[in-house]
């Protein structure tokens, strides 16, 4: 019973401390675009060609 009263306060500590971790990512952006990383690494390279593409016509 006595781990109880120890365990009880200290994950809700935990989970408040996740809570403030969580709304200062989210204010800080973050979150705002989780797809854009990705389609970016899937369309670097073209992007890359179309601009040496662009040079070399130069």
């Amino acid at each position: 019973m006595d781990v109880i009263y120890w365990l009880i306060p200290s994950m809700i500590f935990v989970g408040v401390v996740l809570v403030v971790l969580l709304m200062m990512s989210v204010k800080n952006g973050q979150f705002d675009d989780l797809e854009g990383e990705g389609q970016r690494i899937l369309f670097d390279e073209e992007q890359a060609n179309l601009e040496l593409k662009k040079n070399m016509k130069k």
